[in-house]
């Protein structure tokens, strides 16, 4: 038990590093903006802009995967709201005076990370019918989630999390993967 609680400490230890260097990088101007506007499309508007192009080009066959996309986002908002008030944790702003805030958060706990569980959940299902978006949706995804950090809304650990969360949603619910 001694083993456990030593190596959960070390790491919440890292993650409290991690996240107020991190934080730090949001100090200057350009990064600031950047993640400002990668989080702020995350917050849905690149999905859905996606959803209706897939719509719009793809036919019947796009319909039925915007209908995927919008099922694993359905599953995964219920899922992390249930989470975030399971456990509570408040954002680092909230109790660690050295984390620099960048972004406005959208709800008050901070475990795990809806913008990172929705595009990891989103991105999958996307990349899953139409591979050739891997050179854009892959690395939105990943900006997404450093997103979260660089602004000072979440730990690293709650990106991972939220990461985690997403890519089980889809493959438990979806025997297509």
């Amino acid at each position: 038990m001694l083993k456990l609680q030593q190596t959960l400490g070390w790491v919440q230890s890292v993650d409290n590093r991690l996240c107020v260097k991190v934080s730090h990088t949001g100090q200057y101007r350009l990064i600031r903006h950047f993640f400002r506007a990668i989080s702020r499309m995350g917050d849905g508007m690149f999905w859905y802009l996606l959803m209706l192009v897939i719509a719009l080009t793809q036919g019947q066959h796009g319909l039925y995967v915007c209908l995927h996309m919008l099922t694993a986002g359905l599953t995964g908002t219920l899922v992390y709201k249930w989470l975030k008030h399971r456990t509570s944790r408040p954002r680092p702003f909230q109790v660690r005076q050295d984390v620099l805030l960048s972004g406005t958060p959208l709800d008050y706990f901070s475990f795990p990370s809806g913008h990172t569980l929705h595009a990891v959940a989103f991105g999958m299902v996307a990349l899953h019918y139409y591979p050739q978006l891997f050179p854009i949706v892959y690395p939105f995804v990943v900006l997404v989630g450093v997103s979260r950090v660089v602004l000072g809304l979440h730990y690293p650990s709650d990106v991972l999390a939220g990461a985690a969360v997403g890519y089980f949603i889809v493959m438990l619910y979806s025997p297509l993967f």
